[in-house]
């Protein structure tokens, strides 16, 4: 029997597709099922995963993919942690790996791990989330696997910190000078001015970029930080990452690690780069539930051990790299709870960092601000990057500060006669002018060459 040339020709085309279908079928899949989801942990048989890949599952009741990453394994079973909510997921659910084949549609394709913003200049001026992707909608985002952290500077071919950085805040250029490239902790109970600091940080810092990182704060404030706390040309130069309290505690650990990322990425550019990241206790708190949802043992106040492994791994990507070009420059807020200095995520930052400026909450109830407390407060490379008649002033200023809190009680009884103590009469005669220089309006800009030339008229002072 032979087929008429319409049949024929029907006969062949339907033959090529197939053919072509064949060759874009893959020869194999690899794909797990959902086993068990306990709390926030999902439990995948059947998908052998390395620590840190990326894998999806599938969401019938809502179709669409979830995006995971693996967060550990024990015998045939693979944990994984989603990056957002995973309402709808149903046991027995596919999971599958990101850059394998997933059939959606009655074809294969290949699937990256999230629509997300490339790490580049692009980012400038934009809000993503702690996974890079864009939450001011102007769009520009690509299918891709997710940044993969840079190599670990060289300890012996990372650059010096040798010159000072310009914060714009009398109090810190004066007496807690910031160098090029180190890495400040901001501790700080809740309602102490934290919030207004870094905006007047992000605003009147020295630098060519700022890379702010909100991890785990409220969402308001993320909207006001934009909105409110930055003004049209700082936006221009910054880059937010926000990552507020009620996503998944993966994606607060990715914001703080991918802000990280984009502020290495630009400093090894060349650039002057700040990185402010609110706050390090909110990073140690997802990792936290992540231990412990592991099943990890707590050993301080809830923490497990792997918490305080992974702070000084996050840390230590900050500051100077091998461009001697560029600098990174980093400041980390740390929450006290309950106005606790020996809070464990405290003890352990002040361990890793290279200084500290505390925020008093007596300053701020006295309606101080910036309520630091120079007393406590400390920066380690001040001494390389000032000169020693500008160490020696703010050493005279600090004497004089401290005259006069150990002796105000005093004073306030009447108990003191004066001319009993010259030090504590010049600090109590000086005392209004040096609470006239350490304060500072939210929308004043203090230069360090005009601060610096006002503390050295108080290291003159009876000496």
């Amino acid at each position: 029997m032979s087929l008429t040339p319409t049949l024929a020709e029907s006969f062949s085309s339907g033959l090529a597709r197939q053919r072509q279908r064949l060759e874009q079928t893959p020869l194999s899949i690899r794909q797990g099922r959902l086993r068990k989801v306990s709390g926030l942990v999902l439990e995948v048989e059947g998908l052998p995963m390395a620590m840190g890949a990326h894998a999806c599952v599938h969401n019938s009741t809502q179709g669409h993919w979830v995006d995971a990453e693996c967060i550990g394994f024990q015998g045939g079973a693979t944990f994984l942690m989603a990056f957002d909510p995973v309402h709808g997921l149903s046991p027995g659910a596919a999971v599958c790996p990101l850059q394998t084949p997933i059939l959606s549609g009655g074809d294969y394709r290949m699937r990256g791990s999230v629509q997300s913003l490339p790490i580049g200049p692009e980012l400038l001026g934009r809000v993503v989330d702690g996974l890079g992707r864009p939450l001011d909608g102007m769009g520009g985002t690509q299918w891709h696997a997710l940044q993969a952290a840079g190599p670990r500077p060289n300890p012996m071919r990372r650059a010096p910190i040798h010159e000072p950085l310009d914060t714009g805040i009398k109090a810190i250029n004066a007496l807690l000078t910031v160098g090029r490239g180190q890495r400040v902790g901001l501790f700080a109970g809740s309602g102490v001015g934290k919030s207004v600091l870094l905006s007047m940080l992000a605003k009147n810092c020295v630098a060519d970029v700022i890379v702010t990182a909100l991890v785990g704060e409220r969402s308001r404030e993320v909207r006001e930080y934009c909105d409110d706390l930055l003004d049209e040309k700082t936006k221009a130069r910054s880059v937010v990452v926000a990552s507020p309290a009620d996503t998944s505690p993966l994606s607060r650990v990715k914001g703080a690690e991918y802000a990280t990322e984009v502020a290495a990425w630009f400093r090894d550019q060349g650039k002057h780069v700040v990185l402010i990241v609110d706050s390090l206790t909110r990073y140690a708190m997802a990792q936290r539930e992540i231990g412990l949802g592991l099943g990890e043992a707590p050993v301080a106040r809830g923490y497990p051990a792997s918490v305080f492994a992974k702070m000084p791994s996050l840390v230590e990507r900050v500051g100077n790299g091998e461009n001697p070009e560029g600098t990174l420059t980093a400041f980390y807020t740390v929450l006290l709870e309950g106005d606790d200095v020996h809070d464990p995520v405290g003890d352990a930052a002040r361990g890793i960092l290279d200084g500290h400026v505390f925020l008093s909450r007596e300053l701020a109830d006295a309606g101080h601000y910036p309520a630091i407390d120079v007393e406590k407060s400390i920066s380690r490379v001040m001494p390389k990057v000032t000169q020693r008649e500008h160490q020696m002033a703010a050493r005279r200023l600090k004497q004089l500060i401290s005259k006069h809190v150990r002796n105000r009680d005093m004073v306030a009884m009447g108990a003191y006669v004066a001319g009993n103590d010259p030090e504590l009469d010049i600090a109590l005669k000086l005392w209004p002018h040096i609470q006239t220089f350490l304060r500072q309006e939210s929308d004043e800009v203090a230069a360090f060459d005009e601060t610096l030339k006002v503390l050295l008229q108080f290291g003159g002072v009876g000496t």
